[in-house]
């Protein structure tokens, strides 16, 4: 069988230059995807920013996120490939430290996991896992918050996979505490784009959520209140306080959605999002009688 007609029935292959760990200096060849083939079929566009694939008849299962994140297979670290070796030393032997601890974590909720197999929706899974324990660890420098952001919202959909293929063992739980997590992250990422304690721009080109669109900063304004509203009882028990956290995602809402009508160069889906969006805070806040 020829070289190309070999490619042509695969999803990923090896790159051919080894990447060192720069924690425990394990080499490995990072997997990558091949791109057209017709192996990606995109389907429709998630309320949370997602792109849905239908599965494809010759491949099965493709998702390019499950080849973003560069992850060691000997010490589990993992990070987005701009910031594999973007380590200070304190940052360096954090995550060293932890190693023991963050293989623990990732086997109790997954399993024993290889990194040198190909990637699949386990190993996708934790790719994101593991990438926000290890960005837990990391300097402001790196702006660690917002890529914690979109690592708990893709780790999230994949937990909701997972939730689908094998509906009895409480991946459901796992996704609903992630989608939880992410609305918390991206609202301290939300206050971080006002008070620069962070260099959110270090962030602006994997802000995503997801990979085939980059929505920036206004995807984080618009998940900022797509999951504040989702899970408001959990991020505030207080009827009154629900209000107050309703009332301030709206406003930031309004103005991503004045600024879409303003300009001719936002992105439509994401406006037409934004407006039905906002009109659903309008009718929950008119509900708990609170601000119109």
């Amino acid at each position: 069988m020829s070289q190309a007609a070999a490619q042509s029935k695969k999803v990923s292959f090896r790159a051919k230059e080894s990447t060192a760990c720069p924690i425990c200096d394990e080499n490995h060849q990072k997997e990558q995807m091949f791109q057209g083939g017709g192996r990606l079929i995109a389907g429709k566009l998630a309320q949370d920013l997602r792109r849905l694939y239908e599965k494809n008849k010759k491949f099965g299962r493709v998702s390019p996120l499950d080849y973003v994140m560069t992850v060691c297979p000997r010490c589990l670290y993992s990070s987005f490939p701009k910031d594999w070796n973007a380590l200070n030393p304190a940052d360096n032997e954090a995550i060293r430290m932890a190693t023991d601890a963050r293989r623990s974590y990732i086997e109790k909720i997954l399993g024993p996991l290889d990194f040198t197999q190909d990637r699949q929706i386990v190993l996708g899974a934790a790719s994101y896992l593991l990438g926000m324990d290890c960005y837990q660890l990391r300097g402001v420098s790196v702006a660690p918050t917002p890529k914690k952001a979109v690592c708990a919202i893709r780790a999230a959909w994949y937990f909701s996979d997972l939730h689908e293929e094998f509906p009895h063992i409480g991946y459901d739980k796992i996704r609903d505490l992630l989608y939880q997590k992410a609305a918390v992250i991206y609202g301290y990422t939300l206050e971080l784009m006002q008070n620069g304690n962070e260099p959110v721009d270090q962030a602006a080109g994997m802000l995503g959520p997801d990979t085939d669109n980059n929505w920036g900063f206004d995807g984080v304004i618009y998940l900022n209140a797509f999951l504040t509203k989702k899970f408001k009882d959990q991020m505030a028990p207080k009827p009154e306080d629900q209000v107050l956290l309703l009332s301030r995602a709206k406003r930031t809402l309004a103005r991503l959605y004045g600024s879409g009508k303003a300009s001719k160069g936002k992105p439509g889906p994401i406006v037409e999002m934004t407006r039905e969006l906002y009109d659903e805070y309008n009718a929950i806040l008119e509900e708990m009688g609170g601000e119109k």
